[in-house]
């Protein structure tokens, strides 16, 4: 994460491809040849996005946003 580099946020080394970008797209129903293509990314690079999204969740508490959701899991 560099702040000058996707306002901070964490993305794929050695781009400009934030790692929301690529586990979004994923989430969406792409695959990772999808991805891989539409964001000029390596199979490696896909994947290591991916790892770091699963660390971060399972590392730092998630906080789900404020208002009325109706897709809650207690």
């Amino acid at each position: 994460m560099t702040p000058n580099i996707c306002n901070g946020k964490p993305c794929v080394a050695g781009t400009t491809v934030d790692v929301a970008t690529v586990v979004g797209t994923l989430g969406i129903g792409k695959s990772f040849t999808d991805v891989q293509e539409a964001l000029n990314l390596t199979y490696e690079q896909v994947l290591a996005a991916l790892k770091y999204a699963s660390y971060v969740t399972d590392h730092l508490p998630l906080r789900m946003p404020s208002g009325n959701s109706s897709h809650r899991t207690e």
